[in-house]
């Protein structure tokens, strides 16, 4: 048994050892045929781990090195793709790590470079404040670059309506605006206040802004955030004052250098913009011009950059030719041909001749007729020959068909060309006589030109709105039917079909072009005169031959839009200036600021610097301190029902010398609703208009209100209600109006101390 044991695990062993290459290449084989499935399913990573798998067990093998490199583009090319797709969500960090797998399959990949990059820059700028360059350092030029603003803008101010009536300088006019607004206002060195008249009823303060720089004839730009300048308004002071921007204009759908110099155009002839200039090697446009010009620039380019529509048109070429023939009949014997055979010879005396012993005799020979032979003239001598009769019974019917079935896509007024066909060569010019004498070959001037010949089709389409296209086409279907001599040279002889014109149709629309039918028949009879006339006998003594040819040439054409028209989704009217001045006017949508805060803000809290509190009456905090002004609600504290509407009013105690009051409050959005703030009286105790403005934020529950005397009105003092507030109870529960900060300004705009203020609202 030993013996036997250890010859067969010997021989066992051997074989593993030599079919080890075989499981090798049968693993590798494996590999390759899942990597081809998952590669017919698009799944190009799977692929792509499948074939190195079986390229790292046989690297010999070109097959599994080449779908190896093959699939490893594709592999990073989806990572890259999906990358793209979490960048244009926001997903910063998913998109870093879908560009470092592409890279890791393949290193050599620019697009995941760039796009690797562009992504750590997103992130380091996210969370820097100065957010450097990638693997380099900032240079000073692009460190200017990164701190550089754009435009000066107005800080936000009230949009609450004011009403405001004077008869003053147009200098003072400015300055109450913009004392109401917050704003500082400068004036240019040359200009020159005119005595105006102004009278606004229910205008935000922006809006007064503009109404009086147009009825004054001036234009303001600002300087900071809360300081504007004044000036005449004419060309040469907009060109001294207003702030120019700089911006540069990539348009991706333009690629011709007509169409990029058409924006050019339209942007210098509507915006007159003259610092402009085109980069058709970029397809870039770079503008320089005010903030508003650059603004109108960017709403051309948004209109007109847009991708062109496309169209695919099925063009179908129908030819069908059919030939009929048929014969019938008996075609009987039309000739008789009747031929002498004379049986009688001429004969002449016999000739005899001896040579060598040998005597040689020729016998006489004929040579002809002779008028003596007519006489011996018989029937035998005559030979008849009748052709013969030959019935026929054929019919043939053949028919031919030729369709073609080409289509051409096209771009929205672009010419596109299908041939398909021969180029056939035509001889032009013409021959000329050498020089010379015998033997000098003429001098040929014979040149050749091309033609195509085939299906030549040239479309240019036109898309409008309501899904229709304009086709201005050319069609020719031609063909070599010939050849002809001319001149000693052989010319072909060109057949052709061809339409030129232009229709309009709807997407989707069948139409037929050029239908061209053709019907030829043709009728022959051959027999003999009179009996091939005859109703019966025409049967047997003729035949009757009958053709019909039809030809029928048919052009469809079948327009698909496949990229419509994208006009621009703003269809309404932009107010842009003037003539003479580009200008937008814009719709105040920022949230106002908040009134400026006093240089020492007084907290609004009672003295002690406590609040009230659990339980205490919030009406203990309307008590006026001694030697100081303050805040008062009243009532302090009122009851409502669910759904009410109530007032309360925001009174100042102790006040002296008091020109304008801003204040805040705080409520509870859920429970008070704020319905309108209106005079109270205090301000305007003197008989002066008040100008009065608030905003509400019913999302954070905060009430800002400023009231203001006019400029030259001086100041009041005393006890009143400066506001009154209308507000409605929405939900049953307690809430409380709280004054968070405010105070009041004297003329000289120094802010007054002012004690806060509580009051107490219960619903019911």
């Amino acid at each position: 048994m030993t013996r036997l044991i250890r010859p067969t695990f010997f021989l066992l062993l051997v074989f593993s050892l030599l079919s080890l290459p075989g499981i090798a290449a049968e693993s590798a084989k494996s590999l390759y045929a899942k990597g081809t499935d998952s590669e017919a399913r698009q799944d190009y990573e799977k692929a792509y781990e499948y074939f190195k798998q079986a390229y790292n067990v046989q690297p010999k093998d070109l097959r599994y090195r080449t779908a190896y490199e093959r699939n490893r583009f594709l592999a990073a090319a989806s990572h890259v793709h999906r990358g793209q797709i979490a960048f244009d969500a926001n997903k910063l960090d998913e998109a870093k790590g879908e560009f470092e797998k592409a890279l890791a399959i393949d290193p050599s990949s620019f697009i995941a470079q760039q796009e690797l990059r562009r992504t750590l820059q997103m992130i380091q700028e996210g969370t820097s404040a100065e957010p450097q360059a990638l693997n380099a350092p900032k240079s000073e030029l692009r460190r200017l670059l990164a701190q550089a603003q754009g435009p000066v803008e107005l800080a936000p101010i009230s949009s609450a309506p004011i009403t405001l009536k004077m008869t003053e300088k147009s200098n003072v006019i400015f300055e109450t605006v913009g004392k109401l607004a917050g704003v500082n206002v400068l004036f240019d060195p040359a200009y020159t206040a005119k005595q105006v008249r102004i009278e606004l009823n229910g205008v935000s303060l922006e809006e007064a802004l503009s109404i009086v720089s147009f009825q004054t004839k001036t234009f303001w730009r600002p300087v900071t955030p809360n300081t504007i300048f004044v000036a005449e308004d004419n060309p040469a002071k907009r060109k001294e004052l207003e702030q120019n921007v700089l911006k540069t204009f990539y348009l991706s759908n333009l690629s011709q250098p007509t169409e990029l110099q058409d924006v050019v155009n339209a942007m210098r002839t509507i915006l007159e913009v003259s610092r402009i200039q085109q980069l058709p090697s970029q397809g870039a446009i770079v503008v320089r011009g005010t903030p508003d010009q650059v603004a109108l620039a960017q709403k051309l380019v948004d209109d007109l950059d847009k991708a062109k529509p496309e169209v695919v048109v099925d063009v179908a070429i129908l030819e069908v030719s059919r030939d009929k023939m048929k014969t019938f009949g008996i075609n009987p014997p039309t000739n008789v041909s009747v031929a002498l055979q004379p049986n009688v010879s001429t004969t002449g005396g016999t000739t005899g001749t001896t040579t060598g012993g040998t005597t040689t005799t020729t016998a006489p020979t004929t040579s002809g007729l002779n008028l003596n032979t007519f006489n011996n003239l018989t029937a035998q001598d005559f030979q008849v020959t009748l052709p013969s009769a030959t019935a026929t019974a054929l019919l043939s019917d053949s028919t031919s068909k030729i369709i073609q079935n080409p289509q051409v896509r096209a771009l929205d007024g672009q010419k596109a060309s299908l041939k398909i066909g021969e180029r056939v060569p035509v001889a032009t010019g013409s021959f000329q006589p050498g020089i010379g004498g015998v033997g000098i070959n003429p001098l040929v001037n014979t040149q050749f030109q091309y033609l195509d010949v085939g299906v030549n089709i040239d479309i240019t389409p036109r898309v409008h709105a309501g899904h229709e296209v304009s086709l201005k086409l050319s069609l020719d279907v031609s063909a070599v039917t010939g050849n002809e001599n001319i001149g000693g040279i052989t010319q072909p002889i060109i057949g052709q079909r061809k339409i030129e014109h232009e229709i309009r149709l709807k997407d989707g629309e069948v139409n037929i072009l050029g239908g061209i039918m053709e019907d030829q028949q043709t009728k022959a009879i051959s027999g003999i005169p009179g009996l091939a006339s005859i109703p019966i006998l025409k049967y047997l003594f003729s035949q009757t031959q009958t053709e019909r040819q039809e030809d029928e040439i048919v052009f469809v054409l079948v327009p698909h839009i496949i990229r419509g028209p994208e006009p621009s989704r703003s269809a309404d009217l932009l107010d842009v200036g003037t003539a003479n001045a580009i200008q937008l006017r814009l719709v105040n949508t920022k949230p106002a600021a908040p009134p400026p805060p006093a240089p020492a803000p007084t907290p609004a809290v009672p003295q002690g610097g406590q609040q009230n509190p659990p339980g205490q009456n919030p009406g203990a905090r309307n008590a006026p301190a001694a030697g100081g002004a303050s805040f008062l609600f009243d009532p302090p504290s009122l009851t409502q029902a669910k759904g009410s509407t109530f007032t309360v009013n925001v009174m100042v105690s102790g006040g002296q010398n008091v020109y304008s009051v801003p204040v805040q409050l705080s409520y509870d959005p859920n429970q008070l609703q704020v319905l309108n703030v209106s005079n109270g009286g205090f301000l305007s105790q003197d008989g002066q208009a008040v100008a009065l403005a608030f905003r509400d934020d019913p999302a954070n529950g905060t009430l800002q209100i400023t009231a203001s005397r006019p400029p030259g009105a001086g100041a009041v003092s005393g006890q009143g209600a400066v506001v009154t507030l209308t507000m409605m109870a929405k939900s049953p529960g307690q809430s409380a109006l709280v004054i968070t900060r405010g105070g009041a300004r004297d003329p000289a705009m120094q802010a007054i101390p002012m004690n806060g203020a509580e009051a107490a609202v219960t619903i019911q």
